[in-house]
């Protein structure tokens, strides 16, 4: 019972998250007592395939068709599913991320095979039937799904898993094609706007942190924010009620509806702890809260809490940081 882990080769370096997503696929093809390959897909899969085959992977496969060089949940699914015939493997996954969990359904729907999106950890993998847990109710409840036939396929929350170690010997790099157009005939890509920053990318980051609306406003507490996010060198988070409020840009929240973060350090600040936005961190190593109200959830979760107000609390810190 083979394992296939797709990786997505399209912006910059092989993620993290990835990686971690292979380390899931190690697992299940040790569970299933089969063997794990790995394919990428896109326009620098060919690179990329010479970093993963460092893995442990049996085979890295490689696909870099034209229709691949700008994301599309069509194309991608597409190439997965034209790549898959004749290929039976048990588990088909990837990391859980805004695309996959967009195009992963496509595939479940060409191939007629049932799916489990966000999972937490594998219970059981038999030739029949799979069994998983992942998180529902925003992470309040663990859910076991089972998955009945000869194929599922899965996408997992990478902060449960390890990537692999790095090995010297290198897997065996294949480079595939599909013929056909991936094209959907109604749709076309136009262009990819991408939000400039010379701070860690969320996801990947070491060390967040994060604010809520006890900054008050953009030109009031966000500033004092990031000055302490640029001196431990760290990556900048939001609540979904910043974001709405239009004080910091969508693809910096972090929760349920936003990103799903595991950094070694993560310090919340002037955020409660609302579920929505615990369910995407509270996997963090170390969790340092600033906040008011003693009262606030996130002191529930946190580590290390302080209870002081954040405009007179996050200067002194970034200060004694600094002297440091």
């Amino acid at each position: 019972m083979d394992v296939l882990i797709i990786v997505e080769s399209v912006l910059g370096p092989i993620r993290s998250a990835d990686l971690a997503a292979v380390g899931f696929g190690k697992l299940a093809a040790q569970q299933s007592a089969g063997a794990l390959d790995v394919l990428m897909l896109g326009p620098t899969s060919e690179g990329d395939g010479e970093a993963v085959s460092h893995l442990g992977a049996r085979k890295v496969y490689v696909l870099a068709h034209a229709d691949l060089e700008s994301y599309t949940a069509e194309a991608f699914s597409a190439a997965a599913v034209a790549f898959l015939k004749d290929r039976p493997y048990r588990i088909i996954g990837s990391v859980t991320s805004s695309s996959t969990r967009e195009y992963f359904p496509r595939i479940s729907a060409m191939l007629d095979v049932p799916m489990a999106s966000d999972v937490l950890a594998i219970e059981r993998l038999e030739p029949e039937r799979a069994l998983f847990t992942r998180a529902v109710f925003v992470g309040n409840l663990l859910a076991a799904v089972e998955l009945s036939g000869p194929q599922s396929l899965v996408t997992c929350r990478a902060s449960e898993f390890q990537a692999p170690p790095s090995l010297d010997q290198p897997s065996p790099v294949e480079q595939v094609a599909v013929g056909d157009s991936l094209r959907h005939e109604r749709k076309r890509f136009v262009a990819l706007s991408q939000t400039e920053s010379g701070r860690p990318e969320l996801t990947e980051a070491e060390i967040i942190v994060s604010v809520g609306r006890g900054a008050k406003g953009p030109d009031e507490g966000i500033p004092l924010v990031a000055a302490l996010a640029d001196t431990l060198g760290a990556a900048m988070g939001a609540t979904r009620a910043v974001v709405d409020a239009g004080w910091m840009p969508n693809e910096l929240q972090v929760g349920q509806t936003g990103k799903i973060v595991a950094p070694t350090l993560y310090v919340a600040v002037g955020l409660s702890g609302a579920i929505q936005h615990i369910s995407g961190m509270r996997s963090s190593k170390t969790i340092v809260a600033i906040n008011k109200d003693q009262d606030a959830p996130i002191f529930d979760i946190a580590d290390y809490g302080l209870v002081m107000d954040l405009f007179q609390a996050v200067p002194e810190l970034t200060k004694a940081i600094e002297k440091r």
